[in-house]
């Protein structure tokens, strides 16, 4: 069935990337305006913004399936895609549409919950022999059993939400002391982030690599891999910078990794775009983690380096149409990372600022690219994510894409929040990430601060001040401050001073 009109069920930048391949494809999108964001940027891609502004629900609109399907509805969508987030990875959000005609965008609802329950996924793995880290067999129900078990396969282990995901509902335990502390912690955690407090329990690999290998399955059983993801830069399980391909691997890890996610995609009868998430040793073995049955946040840098657009796949296998793409057609061109900004307060460990964007400037060279969800006067605000912007720099190697990234990070410049852009100005420059020993642990371990300080930033900051006074209270006067045409006062000319650090 060929998609018409979509309701776009999500906000912020993935919901204009969705909309802006709809639009290419010819089709029309539909946008929810809510009281919390009315004048929202993602609302001027859509081709309708339905306004529920006024709606006095106590669920918010984007996590209450039963008025997305009515909105769906009333605005005669005969298709939703969920984005990422929210209820991207909910197996009833997914039946609903369906039992009301809907082309859900995504996976079916029966791979939604098998891969969603990390137990079952863990068993499906198993049945596979796809590698995983020892544990339990499935759910265990109180810290007696846990200690046994931690006992069987030795510490340290980690206790994991079977319904979780994001982080919540894990803590790793070290010593039998412990363990009943960190299990009430985790099943608690777990119910309040899932509406369930199951957990499990297995072997934690210290120091590994977090890799995850991007898949596309059609609803006719071809399955294909896109490579993978190093995803190792992360906070608390978050990650912050993501990049493709990852230097940890040769050819033929990859091929194996990847053969080994296709398999488990298979197994579950997978289509849609989805995620298989691996931990990697310093041994180089491997163990499969989880599965995220979305688009995932860091796919632009896939989309960069295959040259494939995931969001278009997505629709298309929707439509029941058969991948094109063969494995042996995906080939992989250059490098590509991603940094998420964020309004946070770096020196006060990541916590969310919100605000109003009072100024943003944004790169506009040929090697950036930029998926965001506001403008200057937009705000961030704290019932969503604090999410600004992505900028994804693709080189022709792993050693240029780095240094297109500093000179890239060097050039935005935001007021009105605090960013994690300090953050990423001194990851760019540190000895373990350029030469790619980094692991999971790597802001726990490795680093000395959270910041980048330059003996240049006083004087970019200055020049910035006066750029701002000039436009604000000479404007007309023929000044020219502009970024790419002022040879005269131009700080970005400092770069060449930069890249030596």
């Amino acid at each position: 069935m060929k998609i018409k009109r979509i309701l776009i069920a999500n906000r912020g930048e993935i919901a204009i990337r969705i909309m802006k391949t709809a639009k290419r494809m010819g089709i029309e999108t539909v946008a929810i305006k809510t009281a919390i964001e009315p004048s929202a940027l993602y609302l001027s891609y859509a081709s309708i913004v339905f306004d529920n502004s006024e709606d006095e629900s106590e669920i918010p609109v984007f996590l209450n399936i039963e008025r997305l399907i009515e909105i769906a509805k009333l605005t005669e969508c005969n298709a939703v895609h969920p984005g990422y987030g929210f209820l991207a990875e909910n197996a009833y959000f997914a039946d609903k549409c369906l039992d009301n005609n809907l082309i859900f965008i995504g996976p079916s609802p029966d791979s939604i919950y098998k891969m969603g329950n990390k137990t079952i996924a863990r068993r499906i793995a198993l049945t596979g022999k796809i590698p995983i880290a020892s544990g339990s067999n499935g759910n265990i129900s109180n810290e007696e059993e846990a200690i046994k078990i931690a006992e069987k396969i030795g510490y340290p282990v980690i206790i994991k939400a079977a319904s979780g995901g994001g982080g919540r509902g894990m803590r790793i335990v070290r010593n039998p002391d412990d363990m009943e502390k960190m299990f009430i912690i985790a099943s608690r955690e777990a119910e309040k982030a899932f509406n369930d407090p199951s957990v499990f329990i297995e072997k934690y690999i210290d120091n590994p690599k977090h890799i995850e290998f991007q898949i596309l399955g059609d609803k006719k059983g071809n399955i294909i891999h896109l490579g993978e993801r190093e995803c190792s830069i992360q906070r608390k399980h978050q990650k912050l910078l993501e990049e493709a391909p990852s230097s940890a691997l040769d050819d033929k890890l990859r091929e194996e990794m990847g053969m080994m996610a296709v398999k488990l995609a298979k197994a579950v009868g997978y289509y849609s775009a989805g995620t298989v998430e691996f931990l990697l040793d310093s041994e180089r073995n491997y163990y499969f983690m989880e599965m995220n049955t979305r688009i995932q946040v860091e796919h632009p840098v896939t989309e960069e380096i295959t040259g494939i657009d995931l969001i278009e796949q997505q629709i298309l296998i929707a439509e029941g149409e058969e991948l094109k793409i063969r494995q042996e057609d995906v080939g992989f061109n250059g490098w590509a990372i991603e940094c998420r900004i964020n309004a946070e307060d770096v020196q006060a460990g990541f916590a969310p600022d919100p605000g109003k964007i009072e100024k943003l400037n944004l790169p506009d060279d040929d090697y950036v690219r930029i998926d965001t969800g506001v403008i200057e006067g937009s705000s961030i605000v704290s019932s969503y994510d604090s999410m600004i912007a992505k900028l994804i720099i693709k080189g022709k190697d792993r050693r240029d894409a780095i240094k297109k990234c500093k000179f890239t990070l060097d050039k935005v410049w935001i007021k009105g929040v605090k960013t994690t852009l300090p953050f990423f100005r001194m990851l760019i420059r540190h000895p373990k990430f350029i030469n790619g020993t980094f692991t999971t642990s790597f802001i726990e371990k490795d680093l000395d601060q959270y910041y980048f300080n330059s003996e240049y930033e006083e004087m970019l900051a200055a020049w910035l001040a006066t750029k701002l006074y000039v436009e604000e209270n000479l404007s007309g006067n023929n000044i020219n401050l502009d970024f790419k045409e002022s040879r005269e006062i131009n700080p970005w000319l400092l770069n060449k001073r930069f890249s030596q650090f």
